[in-house]
């Protein structure tokens, strides 16, 4: 089996489709009773479904067309409507590669998918804070209609609004033709996360209709949704519209460079065996075909932070943007002025509060959905050979120094942390270093650390605390057939604190939860890391010689 190293997390299908937790269920299975909901926007009356307290409004359009002769440009006005338009099924998720359906109530994958899903405790004027939640799965998978992201727990228990969108993925989201198409086509490299800015927009506009307040809003998401968090941190598009942000388990530090967006276009050109002139076959193309042509690229489906070679420099060890072949937004100047947090945190979002991190046990999953035991009971011996394709001659240095702070720790134990913390936890530092070096709001670094019981599938390894879990927690969803959640009875606690700690965050911008330990912002001294459980922990300077050890090695 191969081994799934940090360059080539997100790589496989199954991965890309972490983020989006629970792809085989819908959000919005109809059930036998509801009451209607009816509620005015700006665009025509929706109706939504009202249940336990939480109000549904489903595949609600937020903007029009991006088919057709709206193809890698920005959507087609969104047409008023007269009546009331039913907004009680979900909407189509993005055109993305072939996998398990999202549910038998979800619409199969379509171009023209921009739509959101909302809930709230009531349609009045209580100016309740907005959870805007960006959804995983890359830049190339996910929707915003699994069951495990529902909002309903988190609208009913917290008294928020939770709003989720479908938006442009892949090369339909991400096509970098700015400079061979022409002025209409400009920002057609980041088209998926303009979406989202619409979406935003939409909100700001539409929220106080549904007792949200447009004055209070939080972006949060995780995985590629952490990565889309990072990059509309960034943008002064989406500045106007939120006020407060969460990245988890999705640090994008960088994105794909115009050098690189333009090589990715011109090899699907040559995919196509078209010349750059003849571009506009790329919109008589259909959906499907573009599609399977995307899939023949390269570097597509791999994270947005892949791995450079490896070579005896460490000038070549730090995460490098995405390479020809793949797909992701854009630092193009404009929409994306610069890399998100690098090398320093966007002044456009330097008075607004932010919390950053990643799940203690990340690796585990990668080794599920890979079906990859090849890490686990390996032996000091075994751990080195494992890193040395990575990582060369620091490898010997790398387990000497985890096992110096680690001295009881199994092999395994080792490499599981070393690649966990590598994947998600080493820019999610970097993040909060920068932000905190800014000098303006406060940044708040956290770990996941509640462990589900179960077991690394073919293994008796625990998952421990997987990628990803943190969705059904942070939702709290997190009835026994949660997934990898196991059935602890902890794990109510745990999910009640994560979720308060960030329902807290978005009323007031500092997370904090009853009966447990104040959570102080990120420093340069102290560097509290929060860690989450059902007791949550402070942890000052948390593996620190660990810590300067990837920094002086160039990964930091």
């Amino acid at each position: 089996m191969t081994d799934l190293s940090r360059r080539d997390f997100l790589s496989s299908s199954a991965i890309t489709l972490a983020g989006a937790l629970g792809v085989a269920r819908s959000a919005n299975a109809r059930r036998s009773t509801r009451d209607d909901t009816i509620v005015e926007t700006s665009y025509g009356k929706l109706r939504g479904a009202r249940e336990n307290g939480v109000s549904a409004f489903l595949g609600v359009p937020y903007a029009g067309r991006v088919s057709g002769d709206r193809r890698f440009r920005r959507p087609a006005p969104l047409a008023p409507w007269t009546g009331v338009r039913d907004a009680l099924r979900l909407g189509p998720p993005a055109i993305q590669a072939p996998r398990a359906a999202f549910g038998k109530s979800e619409p199969m994958p379509a171009e023209d998918c921009l739509v959101l899903n909302l809930w709230t405790p009531a349609t009045d004027t209580g100016k309740r804070p907005v959870m805007f939640y960006n959804h995983g799965g890359g830049f190339f998978g996910g929707s915003g209609g699994s069951v495990y992201q529902s909002g309903a727990n988190l609208a009913r228990l917290f008294d928020v609004v939770v709003v989720e969108t479908n938006h442009r993925l892949g090369l339909l989201g991400f096509l970098y033709l700015d400079e061979i198409a022409g002025e209409e086509y400009a920002g057609s490299g980041n088209s998926g996360i303009l979406d989202i800015v619409d979406g935003l927009r939409w909100v700001h506009e539409n929220i106080a209709a549904f007792g949200g307040d447009p004055a209070n809003v939080m972006i949060f998401g995780e995985s590629g949704g952490g990565q889309k968090t990072s990059c509309l941190y960034a943008m002064p598009s989406a500045a106007p519209y939120f006020h407060r942000a969460s990245i988890e388990s999705g640090p994008g530090v960088r994105m794909s460079t115009r050098e690189a967006a333009a090589e990715t276009t011109a090899l699907l050109l040559g995919e196509m065996g078209i010349p750059t002139r003849d571009w506009r076959r790329v919109l008589e193309t259909s959906a499907a075909d573009l599609l399977a042509l995307q899939l023949r690229l390269p570097q597509t489906g791999q994270r947005v932070e892949r791995e450079r070679a490896r070579s005896s420099s460490p000038r070549v060890k730090r995460p490098a943007p995405v390479e020809p072949g793949g797909f992701a937004p854009v630092v193009d100047g404009v929409v994306l002025p610069h890399h998100p947090f690098e090398p320093t945190a966007p002044a456009t979002s330097r008075g607004k509060p932010l919390i950053v991190g990643w799940n203690e046990d990340e690796y585990t999953y990668v080794a599920y959905a890979n079906k990859d035991t090849s890490g686990f009971g390996i032996d000091d011996a075994g751990l080195r050979a494992k890193l040395e394709p990575r990582f060369g001659s620091d490898a010997p240095r790398i387990v000497e120094t985890y096992r110096r702070s680690r001295p009881s720790a199994s092999a395994t134990e080792l490499y599981v942390e070393i690649e966990s913390v590598t994947m998600m936890g080493l820019g999610s530092i970097e993040i909060a270093e920068r932000k905190t070096a800014q000098g303006g709001a406060p940044a708040y670094l956290y770990n996941l650390g509640y462990k589900s019981g179960e077991k690394v599938p073919g293994t008796d390894y625990p998952m421990g605390t997987p990628h990803a879990m943190d969705i059904g927690l942070k939702f709290n969803n997190v009835t026994p057939s949660t997934f990898l959640m196991g059935n602890r009875p902890e794990r109510l606690v745990a999910s009640r604190n994560m979720a308060e700690l960030w329902a807290t965050f978005a009323r007031t911008g500092r997370p904090a939860a009853a009966g447990q330990p104040a959570w102080p912002a990120y420093d340069l001294t102290r560097r509290a890391t929060y860690r989450i459980d059902a007791q949550c922990t402070v942890i000052d300077d948390r593996n620190r010689a660990e810590r300067e050890m990837w920094r002086e090695l160039g990964f930091m």
